[in-house]
């Protein structure tokens, strides 16, 4: 059991922790939340002893092993695998002392050692948990040095996973995650057998992973039992309440005052008015709950372009002469919400790029609407800002013409006032830095916008934003993330990459969840249509999704519709059959035919979001 017990803890004169206390029993699997700066990081270096506390303690059994997840793994020569193995630091001891003992009673206790701590299926677990974070088996053979510091933040997860510590502390692990590793890891952590403490702002893992939030707030810890959502109620209500009995104090109050006011000065009413004094000297003051600044993002709007912005036939793709993606027919229409399914490694950077123009055709056709603007956001592009320049430096860049005050607007649109608009990029946080990079791929009203990972370092305030934001937003979205909670609210459709093309794909995403979590997995599409043939019940999440589909169904029709009958009213002017005009007469019915097609298509779509809501609802 983890005790923490009136823990004080300061940093530059500011408390972080003031008498704080926790009790977590073991085996528990809890997610630690609060603002950004409120000390969660600092907590976890206090758990390992790494700070001291100024009073208070933090008590742990004897002999208990804490375990997190070093900066990266090394980039040496040896292997994944034996890097991973290596984590279990008894194991390897025991197994080097195997090899050279000569005493026969110290080799039967080594033997019995290593058979109690299951060595000999190590290497076995060691893989099936690298399998789990994207690595082959090929890859595991490879040393570290073959890999990124991205990729290899991934086997010092594996490493400290393999080692399994009594308490295991985790510091935003999907960070640098795909959607298929987060969702392993989720059902990884679910199953750990010690105690776990997850940093996150990722709802998926909240809600799935863990059953109780360690919630830091006015450098108090509370514990509440439940996943996220159910802890988001009881902070609602509590909040609700709280702010109840502030007005109902503060209506006592000016009452009592107002007596007082009154009566003070008059003789045969000076007892009451004193009675009174004393009341309100005694009365605890309860405070409101303060508002939380309300999270934004501000997405220009782009002007309207006949369907679809983009078509792909008979589409390949790929570096030099190797081909990555082939034989892809597709269209994207301005209205389309993608999200792109696919373990790491198939293909899905490749068709971002390929689709922003950052990758030629190998073979087959493309085809862009002329005015065609793509916005393009991607994590290494946060890790490419200038950390000397300041926000308001970089879209005076971006915007040379523009006024300072309009470009101070923009920034406040995303969330960055005025200190945040002076200050180096250096000394910004992760989520502010990747505001000013969604800022930076969207000012120019893109007609497409591609996210790769847009939620890294974003907190769950800003992750909703983002959410209403996309929702709001008049153009098309294509989105790489392993953020499960953002790709049910935003996402429509869903691309498969996989076996070198890209299909749509026909289940939902908890079909495609259990299918990737399933030890038996068929392939290809009988995959995809049995998961989604399997009854569900549907979550208040899931049926909030599908009616926000409905809607926007609704609406994509009705201005298909309005589109039609404008082209419609066009094409019913006699004017445009006279010679010389015939050139222009075939473009307008080609723009009619392609109306027509994406409305039959989105009648369609419409259609079956609203069966799935149905069968949803019951």
């Amino acid at each position: 059991m983890l005790r923490i017990k009136n823990i004080s803890y300061a940093v530059a004169g500011r408390p972080l922790f003031d008498g704080a206390s926790a009790t977590i029993p073991n085996g528990h699997k809890v997610g630690l939340i609060g603002r950004n700066g409120a000390g969660k990081t600092t907590l976890f270096r206090l758990l390992r002893g790494e700070l001291a506390l100024e009073s208070g303690s933090i008590s742990l059994p004897s002999r208990a092993r804490i375990g997190g997840v070093a900066q990266e793994a090394p980039a040496s020569d040896v292997s994944l695998i034996d890097t991973v193995l290596a984590a279990d630091t008894e194991r390897a001891e025991l197994m080097e002392e195997a090899t050279h003992a000569t005493d026969p009673t110290r080799i039967a206790e080594v033997q019995t050692r290593l058979a109690d701590i299951d060595a000999w299926s190590a290497e076995a677990r060691a893989a099936s948990i690298l399998k789990g974070l994207g690595f082959s088996n090929a890859d595991q053979q490879r040393p570290c040095s073959d890999y990124s510091g991205g990729w290899r933040m991934r086997v010092a997860l594996g490493a400290v996973l393999f080692s399994q510590p009594d308490l295991l502390l985790l510091d935003e692990p999907t960070n640098y995650l795909d959607l298929e590793g987060a969702l392993w890891l989720e059902n990884y952590l679910a199953r750990y057998p010690h105690t776990v403490i997850i940093i996150s702002h990722d709802r998926g893992l909240l809600n799935r992973a863990v059953g109780a939030i360690l919630h830091l707030e006015d450098r108090q810890l509370t514990l509440y039992n439940g996943p996220y959502d159910q802890f988001a109620r009881q902070r609602a209500e509590q909040r609700a309440l709280q702010a109840a009995a502030a007005k109902k104090q503060d209506l006592r109050r000016a009452h009592l005052q107002s007596f007082v006011d009154r009566f003070k000065a008059k003789a045969s009413k000076a007892k009451q008015a004193q009675s009174r004094v004393k009341m309100l000297e005694k009365m605890e003051k309860i405070t409101a709950p303060e508002d939380v600044a309300r999270t934004v993002f501000t997405f220009p709007e782009p002007e309207e372009l006949s369907p679809p912005i983009i078509s792909l036939e008979g589409a390949s793709t790929g570096y030099d002469d190797k081909v990555i993606l082939r034989n892809m027919t597709l269209r994207i229409d301005q209205d389309d919400r993608i999200a792109l399914l696919g373990r790491n490694g198939e293909g899905k950077s490749t068709l971002s790029k390929m689709l922003s123009d950052r990758l030629a055709l190998i073979d087959g056709k493309i085809t862009r609407s002329n005015k065609l603007r793509i916005g393009f956001f991607a994590q290494h592009q946060v890790d490419e800002l200038y950390i000397d320049e300041t926000p308001l430096q970089h879209l005076q860049r971006a915007r040379s013409g523009e006024q300072q005050s309009r470009l101070r607007a923009r920034l406040a649109g995303f969330g960055l006032g005025a200190d945040q608009a002076d200050t180096a990029v250096g000394q910004l946080s992760g989520g502010q830095k990747a505001r000013l990079s969604l800022l930076l791929a969207t000012i120019d009203a893109p007609h497409l916008l591609i996210l790769d990972e847009p939620t890294n370092h974003l907190d769950i305030e800003s992750r909703e934003a983002l959410v209403e934001a996309l929702t709001a937003y008049t153009g098309a979205v294509i989105l790489v993330s392993h953020d499960m909670h953002l790709l049910s609210l935003v996402a429509d459709r869903l691309w498969l990459v996989s076996n070198g093309t890209v299909t749509p794909y026909e289940g939902d995403l908890e079909s495609y969840r259990s299918f990737l979590l399933s030890a038996d997995k068929p392939a290809g599409k009988q995959a995809a249509k049995a998961e989604a043939a399997k009854p569900k019940k549907a979550s208040r999440d899931a049926v909030l999704a599908l009616r926000g589909e409905v809607r926007k169904g609704e609406a994509r029709v009705e201005k298909l519709n309005q589109m039609r009958d404008k082209l419609a009213s066009k094409l019913s002017n006699p004017a445009l059959y006279e010679d010389g005009k015939l050139g222009e007469m075939e473009v307008w019915q080609r723009k009619y035919a392609e109306v027509m097609e994406a409305l039959d298509r989105a009648e369609a779509l419409w259609m079956q979001a609203q069966e799935k809501l149905e069968v949803a609802q019951g």
